[in-house]
């Protein structure tokens, strides 16, 4: 405990000293809001549905079974209730601060933007956005909420969300928009996330600064390379920031 404490000073003293931060965040950032993390044992992957979730938000799955996908989407990826915690409100602080120049996550919930964040690199897209895949008309978190099974658009198109599914594509400009984030940053703070995902946990090795920090409860790949490694909840370091 100790350790951490220090470890914690050290950060504060890091963030006072630093007008270019950045944040990479993953699950983790919004499990203290009780959105529940895909890979924990208690997550997604060991509940009982006909499919994988894996396979259910994929997308062949969603173009060969759209009702399927709906139900366990409308069932499971939307929180419309959730409120920003802690990490979101004092990232949002730092930014406002001229501290933070940027947050990149592999969340799609959209807490970010919730709590102040304005530059925010959403790389699995966000539940909030949604859009014809005919006529491209866009769609709010409300055309999914409130219409059952599959939802449509007026010319008859099938309504996406806008989150990038397994075998998608990560949108081009907001990879390279994060990697100039993360390549500028003398601070990199990254929390929440296992760094398992690929190909988002490519990011961090963009980071060439000398002041990596690492928050996480469980280990990751990358905590031998950590200048700063706070094993512990995102919640109890960004409540002492």
């Amino acid at each position: 405990m100790h350790n951490a404490r220090e470890n914690i000073k050290t950060l504060k003293n890091w963030i006072e000293e630093s007008n270019n931060i950045v944040f990479f965040g993953g699950a983790g950032v919004s499990t203290e809001s009780g959105i529940p993390d895909f890979r924990s044992t208690d997550g997604l992957y060991s509940q009982k549905y006909d499919y994988p979730p894996e396979t259910i938000l994929s997308h062949s799955f969603f173009r060969q079974k759209p009702g399927e996908f709906y139900k366990f989407y409308r069932d499971k990826m939307i929180c419309t209730d959730a409120e920003p915690n802690i990490t979101h409100l004092k990232l949002a602080e730092l930014e406002q601060k001229g501290k933070l120049k940027a947050v990149i996550t592999q969340n799609i919930d959209g807490l970010h933007q919730k709590a102040g964040s304005k530059t925010v690199y959403e790389l699995h897209g966000s539940v909030l956005r949604n859009y014809c895949m005919k006529c491209h008309k866009f769609y709010n978190i409300d055309a999914i909420t409130c219409s059952t099974d599959i939802p449509l658009c007026n010319c008859g198109g099938t309504i996406k969300p806008d989150v990038v599914l397994y075998e998608e594509m990560l949108d081009h400009n907001i990879i390279n928009a994060s990697i100039a984030a993360i390549s500028a940053a003398d601070i990199l703070i990254v929390g929440g996330t296992s760094l398992a995902v690929f190909p988002a946990a490519n990011f961090v090795q963009y980071y060439t600064g000398k002041r990596l920090v690492l928050i996480n409860k469980s280990d990751t790949p990358l905590d031998s390379r950590a200048d700063l490694l706070l094993q512990c909840p995102l919640g109890e370091v960004f409540s002492q920031i």
